[in-house]
């Protein structure tokens, strides 16, 4: 089987977490060929730790490599726009992190420019790729709890320490970097349908940007989802879906679950052991994620998610699912009062 040869785009804790999960999986079917950052030493420091081959001090020398066929960019949220940009139309595939883009506009220019390149384009909201992810979807599709009728999910996480975190010059905000998890969550248990209303609350850091917020979801048939997330304090961090005939709980760290409990069931889904430190919660399954992207590069796909001839997104994580994502973000934080430069273009 061929293998799938990676380009690292940052030398930031996200792309070390990639790195390190990444080495979980078979050497035969993953390699890392190239790293780059703005920093050619930071990505130096990174290729020696990670035996990567070559390191870059631009993005450009990257996206010029012929031996890579896939980027993962891990760069701040601002960014994400210019550098998945420069690699779709250097005809490379990309697997960029969430927010895709600082609004609805930006992830739709994006989705344009990897259509018309024809490379396969994926947002890193890794939660739908979690085997307990996909046990959870099986589950709701079977009528394991009958209809769902309301979901309550929550991240709280004190944050507002961390720069990249509150200053919006960076896209910080609670909702683009944790809420983004709730929504895409309430996306999935809702099965990718459109709510008919949005309604957020809210309050904002000193610097303009959201620290906590709440946002309802009201779908057809009086469904909804409660969604709560902040940056200045620890919570839960659980999330509960009840139907008709049953609920399905995930007791913490929904967003990255490795068990839940279904109708007083337990299920357990634990992750292979780890070769380095981590920066972030479960960010050993980064894997699952990737080893999707790479059965996706080998149209490798067994019903019920067909790859369709010639598509270039994932079946289980479409550009609708993350359209649909973006455009309630970019609604919640409207109604909260939160504007960034990119609004403006």
């Amino acid at each position: 089987m061929v293998v799938t040869r990676w380009g690292i785009c940052s030398a930031g804790k996200i792309a070390h977490d990639f790195l390190v999960a990444l080495k979980t999986l078979p050497p035969e079917d993953h390699k890392v060929v190239a790293i780059a950052s703005r920093d050619l030493s930071r990505a130096q420091q990174y290729a020696k730790i990670h035996s990567i081959p070559k390191a870059y001090g631009s993005y450009a020398e990257l996206a010029e490599d012929a031996d890579v066929d896939v980027v993962h960019i891990g760069v701040v949220n601002p960014y994400h726009l210019p550098t998945s940009l420069l690699f779709i139309q250097a005809g490379k595939n990309v697997l960029c992190e969430k927010p895709l883009g600082m609004n609805t506009a930006e992830v739709k220019a994006l989705v344009q420019a990897a259509r018309q390149k024809n490379v396969f384009f994926m947002e890193g909201l890794w939660t739908r790729f979690f085997p307990a992810s996909e046990k959870i979807r099986f589950l709701l599709s079977q009528g394991s709890i009958g209809d769902v009728m309301v979901l309550h999910a929550e991240f709280g996480s004190p944050q507002l320490s961390i720069p990249r975190c509150v200053e919006k010059e960076l896209g910080g905000g609670g909702l683009l970097d944790i809420g983004c998890y709730c929504i895409l969550f309430a996306c999935m248990v809702f099965n990718g349908e459109k709510p008919e209303s949005i309604l957020a609350s809210g309050f904002l850091h000193n610097t303009g940007v959201d620290k906590t917020v709440s946002v309802i979801l009201n779908y057809s048939g009086n469904r909804q989802a409660v969604l709560t997330c902040t940056m200045t304090a620890r919570m839960s961090n659980r999330a509960s879906i009840y139907g008709t005939k049953g609920m399905i709980k995930i007791p913490s760290h929904f967003w990255c679950p490795t068990e839940f409990v279904v109708n007083g069931k337990r299920e357990e889904y634990p992750l292979p052991p780890q070769s380095q430190k981590m920066h972030f919660q479960n960010s050993t399954g980064l894997r699952y994620e990737a080893e999707h992207v790479r059965q996706c590069l080998l149209k490798a796909f067994s019903p019920p998610f067909p790859l369709l001839l010639g598509s270039k997104e994932s079946p289980i994580l479409t550009h609708a699912d993350s359209e649909l994502v973006n455009s309630i973000l970019e609604e919640a934080r409207r109604q909260v009062g939160v504007f960034y430069p990119q609004d403006k273009v």
